[in-house]
């Protein structure tokens, strides 16, 4: 099967503009990311972007990059359009990467896509073990509730995504903003609208759910940190240059 990866990224970021190049170790967090996906090794990787700069930044790193529109509510609207910009023949499936966690582990992303594959699923993400208690109240974090107990080899499906939830809850994970698509299934989330709980929750996730599409989960290594703010940045950073 042909996967796609695509990494959608832009400027305007609420709490932290301009972050996809910001630069660790002299290479802009957007072409971290794209070289961790090339790294995985499981098909192309496109940046989709609406900013020129990132598009040059890319561009300049060995990367590629197409620029579509500044008027997406979501990541995979965007890499709809790039997807339809792009018109690469016979994709399987594609791949919605984080242009915001360079620390985002390569078995990780072979894992998911290899799932896919097995499985034969419409939809995928990851999510890891809450290590934490604190984190279940915390609304930063996402967590997914799962049918089955999460293991190194399943792929169960979604009851549910939230912000907040019980800790006594069984089977709830910190969730990994990753999805993978099967072609059809991607061209049927873009043509719903945003529900109502997708935009007060701002889980994209749940446009999937409420329209009855399933989403399988496979166990992550770890969760990686994102950037959002500029104590992320810091703390990714320092990682970042004491690995080299």
């Amino acid at each position: 099967m042909k996967t796609l990866i695509i990494i959608p990224s832009r400027l305007a970021a609420t709490r932290l503009p301009g972050k996809p190049l910001l630069k660790i170790n002299g290479l802009s967090i957007i072409s971290h990311v794209f070289k961790k996906a090339e790294e995985a090794k499981i098909g192309d990787v496109l940046v989709a972007t609406e900013n020129q700069e990132i598009f040059d930044d890319v561009i300049k790193n060995g990367g590629q990059a197409v620029l579509t529109s500044n008027r997406h509510n979501t990541g995979t609207d965007r890499i709809y359009e790039a997807l339809q910009k792009i018109k690469i023949p016979n994709i399987d499936l594609v791949m919605n990467l984080q242009g915001d966690e360079p620390l985002i582990d390569v078995d990780d992303i072979r894992n998911l896509n290899q799932q896919m594959i097995n499985k034969n699923s419409k939809m995928g993400t990851l999510a890891s073990k809450i290590s934490d208690k604190k984190l279940y109240n915390n609304q930063s974090v996402v967590k997914v509730k799962t049918k089955e107990k999460l293991n190194n080899k399943n792929f169960p499906e979604v009851i549910n995504f939230n912000r907040t939830t019980l800790n006594k809850d069984l089977n709830t994970y910190h969730h990994v903003g990753i999805y993978c698509y099967e072609m059809g299934t991607l061209k049927d989330f873009v043509s719903y609208k945003q529900s109502p709980n997708e935009i007060k929750y701002k889980l994209e996730q749940l446009r999937a759910l409420e329209n009855k599409i399933k989403i399988n989960v496979a166990l992550a290594k770890s969760h990686s940190i994102g950037i959002d703010t500029k104590e992320d940045f810091v703390a990714i950073k320092k990682i970042m240059e004491y690995k080299i």
